[in-house]
Formats: C-alpha cells, structure tokens, sequence
C-alpha cells in the first residue's frame, strides 16, 4: 500500500493551479473536468504520480470558499533552503506565515505558507535533524 494523494477542495482552480505550480514549483500532472457532475480536478506535484504522492485540487462549481475546520493541519514539503524557499514564495506574491527557523527547543528548520484558500504548508529543511 502507498499514499496516492491528498485532496483539497479550492475556490478558484485556475488560482490554486498557479499557486501550486508557479509558486511551489510543482508540475500540472492532469486535469478531470466532470461537468454534469459539478466538479473539475486537478492534480498536482513533483514527480510521477505512478511513483509518488500528489495533490488533487477538487473545484465543486459555484462554491468559492470553505469552512477550514479544527482537524486539518498541514501538508509538509521538503526543501533544500527553508529560507531561500520563503523568499521565492513572498517574492511571487505569495503568505508566508512563519518565516523559516528552527523548530521551538530543535533544531530541524522549519516554515510555514499559506495557499489560496489558506491551507497551510509546511517546509522541512533537507539535511536538519527531524526533531
């Protein structure tokens, strides 16, 4: 068994579809439009999605925003420069929520962004220790 994606319903496919390929840096894998079904997906990420896990952007037509809830988290990416990585991200427009840093009492660098739809996202500095 392995993981095939996460999915998160988005109020603007095209905005998330920017967001996660132009910002993040992730690649457009496929899209699925299911008109008479009232939804659009898009699937995205940083390789073969036969090989890894990906993204699935679920736009339901006419609903541009969603209750966010007490029980969603993070996605968390690892990156090579936590800091580099959130001046990419503020320098193409996008929120960095918790600028890149060791995590409280570790050492693992760590920082936090939001999507269009405000989920968050975490990166995790390659080669820290995971505390």
């Amino acid at each position: 068994m392995r993981i095939l994606h996460t999915m998160l319903r988005v109020g603007d496919l095209q905005k998330s579809i920017d967001f996660y390929t132009q910002v993040l840096g992730m690649n457009l894998i496929r899209t699925t439009e299911r008109p008479d079904q009232g939804y659009s997906l898009a699937f995205v990420g940083y390789g073969n999605e036969s090989q890894g896990a990906v993204i699935e952007l679920t736009y339901n037509h006419g609903v541009s925003s969603y209750e966010m809830g007490g029980a969603y988290g993070h996605i968390a990416i690892e990156v090579a420069d936590a800091y580099k990585q959130c001046e990419d991200v503020a320098r193409a427009g996008g929120k960095v929520t918790r600028p890149a840093g060791p995590v409280k009492g570790g050492k693992t660098v760590i920082a936090f962004v939001e999507d269009p739809d405000g989920y968050k996202i975490e990166f995790i500095e390659r080669g820290t220790p995971m505390e």
